[in-house]
């Protein structure tokens, strides 16, 4: 059944993401999305080399429900430190984050969370996994922003992943 469905819950959304789509359960958008929800995750099945295995829901959860308020408090700021740039300019710096975690998914769900939260940027990993060089838009005290980093993003993520 695997072979068939490498990726099950993929299988599934994108069966469903067509019909939402097209506005449509009409016999054709349904075989359209059978195919799409079965071919999709059988194409794309040698791209990816390993599979994830994820552990922890609960610390999902409570990442995800983080992440969301990082995003809302890090808009604010962003937001409160463009409209008081002409008096105060921000503090922006690259920051040398030392990495524990080495997990492909954790650390593409990384890059992910860097991502969507305002004021940091995803910069560069190094070769070896073990450093990420990280933009940060306004920063006061680096010390308190990698244990920051690490205690809230990494330390979920090496739970969850490894």
């Amino acid at each position: 059944m695997s072979r068939l469905f490498p990726a099950p819950l993929l299988s599934v959304a994108l069966f469903a993401l067509w019909l939402v789509l097209n506005l449509s359960v009409s016999p054709g958008n349904l075989l359209l999305g059978a195919a799409l929800g079965i071919l999709a995750p059988l194409l794309m099945a040698p791209l990816r080399p390993q599979h994830a295995r994820v552990r922890r829901p609960l610390t999902i959860a409570r990442l995800i429900g983080r992440v969301g308020i990082d995003v809302i408090h890090s808009n604010l700021e962003v937001a409160k430190g463009v409209l008081r740039a002409g008096s105060h300019q921000p503090r922006s710096t690259f920051v040398h984050i030392p990495l524990d975690l080495r997990d492909a998914h954790g650390l593409a769900a990384l890059a992910m969370i860097t991502t969507v939260v305002p004021g940091t940027i995803w910069s560069e990993l190094a070769l070896d996994r073990s450093v990420l060089l990280l933009h940060v838009f306004d920063l006061d005290d680096e010390p308190a922003f990698i244990e920051h980093f690490k205690t809230t993003y990494e330390r979920p993520l090496m739970e969850i992943f490894e």
